[in-house]
């Protein structure tokens, strides 16, 4: 089975990324104003960016600078001049008198070379009506501290610029988009706009908000520049991080395999749901389960199994609901195809009882949501609870909306972690994995190949199996999700794009790539 479109093991050199959130990039800006001479850091960030566009432009060499009133602006007033030096033709739009005061930004604005083309007229400089336009597009517009839509002239600018068949690269982060969330901050109740980045440099430090809900669309790849700043030294830890693949790797060593192993070591994985007209969800997470590692599977249906064996994978054992509950499980996953009824809820209930570590989805969460005595006993568990709601199934659980969950998923995922006393799974663009302790990790693999029916159950199954054979949550919820949008990009590459990729093909992806990563992992002595 390929992996990544068998395109080695780079994917492995992935590091962890710690991310930070606005108020702890204010502290960390500020100690490091004060330890550095007056617009030194703004000559870094400057410089940084139009190393970045050199790096990217190819043999393009027309570039529009979109500039704001703030520092971001002053940002790109020392790339703008850094790119004209270096034999790029530069022009700088900008909206408002450029500040005259001995800021680091009206520093920068003095300096600009008096050759460089000003423009108020963004719209016309990125469409003229005579000569080339613009190849490469530069953002420097808002930085982290915008709290609100962008107004106008600058969301014309921005359409026009997101239009344009220009190379666009944002400074920090694009403008319009919230630094903390990933939202595209709302105009009232209409949505905003925000640069549609191919390419982002940020400062710094990394934020979340590139990496979950809309960032990723707006945000492009991201390359960090810290500035020549530590971060630890301004004593703002980070609020969470981007996993890479040697964030799993403590978990990936414990999974290597002694040569006298059995099955019992791997953990029995009881799976519970498939009522009548939904097994196939059950049987996508059984199988999934066996794939990634599980030492034996079990299959609990609804309402009674619906077939004697599963042709595909007849090592999974099927039988019905409270057989499965029954039998002293390692690991119980309750939810896939599970259904709202009597027997399902019944279900839910016993398996809810019982002292043994447990994973939820789909309508198990539903159920939870709608009983509020099964979300006491939920919360009440002493054993590991393990939750992948997607946005509509968190809302139920915090008694909002799916639109509220997405406009601050990382405060979605980290509410419920600690109302249900759970790992959490907060799955989508960027899913977040949120401990009850306040930690959290973004995931940055998978994409829209994952959105078809299925896939969740799938990773329901992973979860599983990765919980019975790890005994920890917080590392089968990393790896199982990492997992999980690993094999959706592998099936989309060996697919050639993201249509058309089923849930059936993402299991034998994981196990290729849990087997990568585990041999790159070995034990330590």
């Amino acid at each position: 089975m390929a992996g990544p479109a068998e395109g080695g093991t780079a994917w492995l050199a992935d590091t962890e990324r710690a991310l930070y959130r606005v108020d702890a990039l204010r502290r960390i800006e500020h100690a490091a104003l004060a330890a550095t001479p007056p617009g030194a850091l703004m000559h870094r960030a400057g410089h940084a960016a139009a190393g970045l566009v050199r790096r990217a432009a190819g043999s393009r060499r027309r570039v529009l600078v979109l500039a704001g009133p703030g520092n971001n602006g002053g940002d790109g007033a020392v790339c703008a001049a850094a790119l004209a030096a270096t034999g790029f033709d530069v022009t700088v739009a900008l909206a408002h008198q450029p500040p005259e005061d001995d800021s680091d930004a009206g520093r920068a604005w003095r300096d600009l070379p008096a050759g460089i083309v000003r423009t108020g007229d963004a719209e016309r400089a990125i469409r003229p009506a005579a000569g080339a336009a613009p190849d490469i597009i530069v953002d420097a517009l808002f930085g982290i501290g915008l709290t609100r839509a962008v107004a106008e002239p600058y969301v014309h600018w921005l359409r026009r610029a997101n239009q344009s068949d220009a190379l666009r690269i944002a400074l920090d982060i694009p403008s319009g988009l919230s630094a903390d969330t990933g939202a595209v901050l709302p105009q009232g109740d209409v949505p905003g706009t925000c640069f549609a980045a191919h390419e982002t440099v940020t400062f710094l430090c990394d934020k979340p908000g590139l990496h979950t809900a809309q960032g990723p669309d707006h945000a492009g790849r991201v390359t960090v520049e810290p500035l020549d700043v530590d971060a630890h030294a301004a004593a703002a830890p980070p609020g969470g991080w981007l996993v890479g693949a040697q964030t799993l790797a403590p978990w990936a060593r414990r999974l290597k395999r002694a040569r006298d192993s059995h099955k019992g070591r791997f953990g029995t994985v009881a799976l519970v749901g498939g009522a009548p007209g939904m097994a196939g969800a059950l049987v996508l997470a059984a199988r999934a389960a066996l794939l990634a590692g599980a030492g034996r599977v079990r299959a609990g249906f609804v309402g009674g199994a619906p077939m004697a064996v599963d042709a595909m994978h007849p090592e999974a054992m099927l039988t019905d609901a409270a057989s499965a509950l029954a039998q002293a499980p390692t690991v119980l996953a309750v939810g896939p195809g599970l259904g709202r009824g009597d027997d399902a809820r019944q279900a839910l209930s016993a398996a809810l009882a019982l002292p043994v570590p447990l994973v939820l989805d789909a309508d198990a969460l539903n159920l939870v949501a709608d009983d509020p005595t099964l979300r006491s006993a939920a919360a009440a568990r002493t054993a590991a609870t393990l939750i992948t709601p997607h946005p509509l199934e968190a809302a139920r659980l915090l008694g909002t909306d799916a639109a509220n969950v997405q406009r601050d998923r990382l405060g979605a995922a980290c509410a419920l972690s600690a109302s249900l006393r759970a790992t959490v799974v907060l799955k989508g663009a960027g899913s977040v994995v949120a401990l009850p302790d306040g930690r959290f990790w973004i995931n940055r693999t998978g994409g829209p190949a994952l959105a078809t029916g299925g896939t969740g159950d799938v990773l329901t199954g992973l979860a599983a199996a990765l919980l019975a054979q790890l005994d920890d949550a917080a590392g089968a919820a990393l790896v199982s999700t990492w997992l999980h949008g690993a094999a959706g990009d592998a099936a989309a590459a060996q697919a050639g794009g993201d249509l058309g990729v089923v849930a059936g093909e993402l299991a034998p992806h994981a196990r290729w790539l849990l087997n990568r990563l585990v041999a790159a992992c070995p034990r330590r002595a």
